[in-house]
């Protein structure tokens, strides 16, 4: 193999912008990724499985909430950005950004075929001074135990001589106006310390937010579980005591406002009907998981997953209550859905706890209409379900509404006055005046 100083190379081509980026996987990560590497000044290809994605991108045409149309256009026309199904696009790319979807099996186990099978298309035509960085969240040890092996044996190059590897875990949160890829602070571990310089200068070129460094990619990947396994337990913790102030009779929403006025030492979680998109309902698991080659069971972890994955059955036997205390049952009744994403004004149902309870309610024998603003379908379980194009105005012929995600375009007064009883999980009628129709999770 030729020897070339990769190091001084890549810091050049950072430096006069000469360094064409790739990103694998043009999805709620890859999109926003590959739009901002394109707005710094870098050609981008994006690569996708799904054809409907590479030809909208080339078409400079959006399908991401987070992404501004104007900026897709621009790049798209400008030639900065292009996409393509193409895995060979791999030789003509000096840094690699792998941003695929790493979801749990039916048994709740990680299903890691996306980062087997984009590892060994890239390992096919890897170059020499090639930059690799996976951004996918995945349980500790993926980077240098599973993708590592796989790229050193597909392409006969070394990591850290031939090519660089490391781990940067992405911090999307679709829906939040305040902090996007842009100016969110990014962690970089990597196999080596020339690698690890060079992927933080590459981040620090693109990115507004504080790039900090760490040992190595086990420790970035640990770092990820953590964010969202922190999440997970305190939302447990404050589903399970929703369900304990309702059998007290206390108001578990008061309760948090009143404890959020303390200035330091709490963090406000609220309760909801279960957990929603990609990271914070599965990280949990791909930990447990690997915890157990250690022979140690993640206790607090386990426990505080069976409360959120219990919430959506408890959701449903709430509303069987509500319907059974003015003498009507859930078999036959007929129930607005609003809001099927799984946070407030997005377009993402992944995970999302209403398709669960919609689930349940339809299997015990309910009509059940759904409405959000922002998706008129949804697939469950291979099921296409359609939903309402629009509030509709005969809000008082359904037995309950029941209030599943907020969402900004809602007139909930509006709704409160016209119907016959609201189940409300989030909190979101709380501004409503006369509150006698409205029960809360």
């Amino acid at each position: 193999m030729q020897n070339i100083d990769i190091k001084a190379e890549l810091l050049q081509k950072i430096k006069n912008k000469s360094l064409t980026m790739g990103v694998v996987g043009l999805g709620y990560v890859g999109l926003p990724l590959a739009v901002e590497k394109a707005k710094a000044g870098y050609k981008t290809i994006g690569f996708d499985v799904q054809k409907q994605k590479v030809d909208q991108v080339n078409r400079g045409e959006n399908y991401i909430g987070d992404v501004v149309n104007e900026d897709l256009e621009a790049i798209v026309a400008s030639g900065y950005l292009k996409a393509t199904s193409d895995f060979s696009f791999v030789t003509d790319v000096d840094f690699i950004a792998i941003c695929v979807p790493t979801p749990l099996d039916k048994y709740q186990q990680p299903n890691i075929s996306y980062l087997k099978n984009s590892s060994r298309d890239i390992a096919k035509h890897l170059k020499q001074g090639t930059v690799v960085v996976l951004e996918s969240t995945t349980y500790p040890g993926t980077t240098e135990e599973l993708i590592k092996p796989i790229l050193e044996e597909g392409s006969g190059l070394v990591c850290g001589e031939d090519f660089y590897l490391g781990f940067s875990p992405e911090r999307v949160d679709p829906g939040n106006k305040q902090f996007k890829t842009k100016n969110t602070p990014k962690v970089v571990g990597a196999i080596g310390e020339d690698a690890k310089e060079v992927i933080a200068a590459v981040y620090s070129s693109i990115l507004d937010g504080e790039v900090h460094t760490v040992s190595s990619p086990a420790v970035a990947e640990m770092e990820k579980i953590l964010e969202n396994t922190y999440r997970n337990i305190n939302i447990g913790l404050v589903n399970e005591l929703a369900m304990l102030c309702h059998e007290m009779k206390i108001d578990i929403w008061e309760v948090i406002d009143a404890a959020k006025t303390k200035p330091y030492g709490f963090q406000a979680f609220y309760p909801g009907p279960g957990l929603g998109g990609h990271c914070i309902p599965l990280d949990p698991y791909y930990l447990s998981w690997k915890a157990r080659e250690f022979d140690f069971h993640t206790s607090m972890i386990e426990s505080s997953m069976m409360i959120n994955d219990r919430m959506p059955k408890y959701t449903v036997d709430r509303a069987i209550d509500i319907l059974n205390a003015d003498h009507k049952s859930m078999n036959g009744s007929k129930i607005l859905a609003l809001g099927v994403a799984y946070k407030s004004d997005i377009d993402d149902y992944r995970e999302s706890p209403a398709l669960d309870v919609i689930d349940i309610m339809e299997n015990k024998g309910a009509e059940v209409d759904f409405y959000d603003p922002m998706i008129f379908e949804y697939k469950f379980k291979g099921v296409k379900h359609q939903g309402l194009t629009e509030m509709p105005d005969n809000l008082g012929e359904y037995d309950l509404i029941i209030l599943l995600s907020a969402n900004s375009q809602f007139d909930y007064q509006a709704i409160a006055e016209k119907a016959q009883r609201i189940f409300d999980t989030r909190n979101a009628f709380a501004t409503v005046k006369d509150r006698n129709n409205i029960y809360l999770l």
